[in-house]
């Protein structure tokens, strides 16, 4: 898979997201996670990888959903957008992680863009 995200912080009302940066759920995703990609963890295991800037979203086609959903962007200078299911997006900066505790992401998307 290939993801590509970008965009600003909204977050779903039928979601909610808690961002993270040192739980072990974190690190154990990021050490799983090479550089550049953006990586989708369930409960601690890859469910997919995106690496390509993309002016459009990318569809997830497994719909992954929290608890236990972690996204990692291990991108230097891009950011990355998530999509819920209601069209909320929430933006992770890079070189950080988002942890989903509950509700349904449908797409991701990869900006060049270095700040949210």
């Amino acid at each position: 898979m290939t993801l590509a995200m970008a965009g600003g912080v909204s977050v779903a009302a039928q979601a909610t997201a808690v961002a993270s940066s040192g739980s072990a759920t974190v690190r154990a995703a990021a050490d799983t996670c090479a550089y550049p990609y953006v990586c989708f963890f369930k409960n601690g295991v890859k469910i997919g990888q995106f690496k390509d800037v993309t002016s459009t979203w990318q569809n997830l086609p497994s719909k992954p959903s929290g608890p236990g959903l972690v996204v990692q962007n291990t991108r230097n200078d891009d950011v990355a957008y998530i999509r819920w299911s209601g069209g909320a997006t929430t933006c992770i900066p890079p070189k950080s992680s988002f942890t989903v505790s509950s509700g349904t992401l449908t797409g991701v998307r990869i900006s060049s863009a270095a700040t949210c």
